[in-house]
């Protein structure tokens, strides 16, 4: 991979990158205040499943299908990933969180690091671009890897909601970097293992995590979006 991609990389998934992803805690305050994760342990153990097993399952699948119909230029594939990023989503509030940050990435990427390609494949998408969707297929066109640039969206993705609760719980700093530590393993082998993945694949399973995301829709005092 080129140094200059990695450069990229690096600050595409940073927290600094203009995404909004501060903003959203994906079900998790309505999981804090149902006191369903009350410490690092089972803040741990939440997003290890959602890691596995939900959207963090799902995401890696759909980065994986957009990277590889984007490095065969294969513009019917390209659609079909993106209707489907559109439809998994599985509640009204993640729908906002995924397609909101797809949206800001790929603006911020466009302004930029401009390339006829991002503007074709946004153009062949007919509709607003989910966020894994559109890492992926930044990636691709920059000649990032597929299993480096998974396992820095994987990361990040998990790093964001350990922000959301370091500050809902409210844990330490300390302890919010522990819980990624003890993820890293995780996140690595979990990133190789989707690259091989298929839309065949496409499955989720955390039924209590997406019950939250829609209770956090009604929940009465709250300080994210998601």
């Amino acid at each position: 991979m080129p140094e200059s991609a990695l450069i990229r990389l690096m600050t595409w998934l940073s927290p600094s990158f203009p995404v909004g992803a501060f903003s959203y805690s994906h079900g998790l305050e309505y999981a804090v205040e149902a006191e369903m994760v009350v410490d690092a342990v089972t803040l741990e153990s939440w997003l290890e499943d959602i890691l596995l097993h939900g959207s963090g399952r799902a995401d890696a699948i759909l980065f994986a299908a957009s990277w590889r119909a984007c490095k065969s230029s294969n513009d019917k594939a390209w659609q079909n990933v993106v209707e489907l990023g559109h439809a998994f989503a599985p509640s009204a509030e993640l729908a906002m969180e995924t397609r909101n940050q797809g949206a800001a990435f790929l603006k911020a990427v466009r302004e930029t690091w401009p390339t006829e390609n991002l503007q074709r494949l946004e153009n062949a998408g007919h509709r607003k671009i989910v966020y894994p969707i559109a890492v992926g297929a930044v990636c691709a066109i920059h000649d990032i890897a597929l299993a480096k640039g998974l396992t820095a969206y994987l990361h990040g993705f998990i790093a964001n909601i350990v922000s959301a609760g370091v500050r809902l719980i409210p844990l330490g700093q300390s302890e919010g970097l522990r819980v990624i530590a003890n993820l890293e393993a995780r996140i690595l082998g979990h990133a190789v293992a989707m690259t091989d993945t298929t839309l065949d694949d496409l499955a989720s399973s955390t039924p209590l995590a997406d019950i939250c995301s829609m209770r956090h829709e009604t929940q009465a005092t709250r300080i994210f979006r998601s």
